[in-house]
Order: C-alpha cells, then sequence, then structure tokens
C-alpha cells in the first residue's frame, strides 16, 4: 500500500520537507495564494485557507 499523499489539520507530517495547500481543479486552474509551510515529520499540519483545500508534499526538483 502507498503513502498518503493529501493531508488535513488533524494529521502529522509523515517526512520532513515542503508541503503546500492544494484545492479543488487546482490541476486546471491553480488556486489563488496557497500557503507554502515546512514541516519535520510528526508535526501537525496548520488549519488550511478554505476547508475544501488539503496540504500536498512539494516535489523535489530532479537534477
Amino acid at each position: 500500500m502507498g503513502e498518503k499523499t493529501e493531508f488535513t489539520q488533524t494529521d502529522t507530517a509523515p517526512n520532513d520537507g515542503e508541503y503546500r495547500e492544494i484545492g479543488e481543479n487546482d490541476f486546471h486552474m491553480g488556486i489563488n495564494d496557497p500557503q507554502h509551510i515546512t514541516l519535520k515529520a510528526g508535526e501537525h499540519f496548520p488549519k488550511t485557507s478554505n476547508h475544501n483545500r488539503k496540504w500536498a508534499r512539494v516535489p523535489k526538483p530532479r537534477h
């Protein structure tokens, strides 16, 4: 079974890294002013700007 990719404020970060808000239809239109945060493994996610949004990890650039 794979790792979760979307998180809510009740979840904790599975890994150290940067996370950003995502929302419905963000693949096509994006969302305005998404929050960006940096968390350590085990820290809780903060509240999102809107109830329809969730947190997703920002992928590291590949070299």
